[in-house]
C-alpha cells in the first residue's frame, strides 16, 4: 500500500513523508495493553522531495532514501491521513537519525572506540 501512497504523495523539497513503526503489542503471548505501550519513535521513510537548493539553485538530494529506517524528533511533523494511512510528513532536519541493521559482530565496542 505505502509504494502505491509514494506515487500520489510526493513531498516538495526537503519534506520526508513517513509511516511510525508500530510498538510491540505482544510479549510472549501476554497482550500488552495501550496504555502500557509507548508511541515509538520510529518511522519508515515512504517518499522523500527533491531536497533543499543551494546557492547556486541546484538541489541537495536528501540523506534518507525510500524504505530507510529512521528516528524521529518528539512532536515534529504535520500528521497526514491519506488513502486510511496515518502518515507523518516532516521536514529532514527533524530526523535524528538513520537505523541501520547491521550484524551485532559489526557494530564496535564502546570500549574499543
Amino acid at each position: 500500500m505505502s509504494s502505491t501512497i509514494a506515487r500520489r504523495l510526493t513531498p516538495l523539497f526537503d519534506r520526508v513523508l513517513v509511516q511510525r513503526i508500530r510498538p510491540v503489542t505482544q510479549v510472549g503471548g501476554i497482550v500488552l495493553p495501550e496504555s502500557a505501550t509507548q508511541k515509538s519513535n520510529e518511522a519508515r521513510v515512504i517518499a522523500t522531495g527533491k531536497g533543499m537548493r543551494n546557492f547556486e539553485g541546484k538541489f541537495t538530494a536528501p540523506v534518507v532514501q525510500v524504505g530507510d529506517r529512521i528516528l524521529l524528533a518528539d512532536f515534529r511533523g504535520d500528521d497526514v491521513h491519506f488513502e486510511g494511512e496515518d502518515l507523518i510528513l516532516i521536514r529532514e532536519e527533524d530526523i535524528l537519525a538513520k537505523i541501520e541493521d547491521k550484524p551485532v559482530d559489526e557494530v564496535p565496542n564502546i570500549s574499543q572506540i
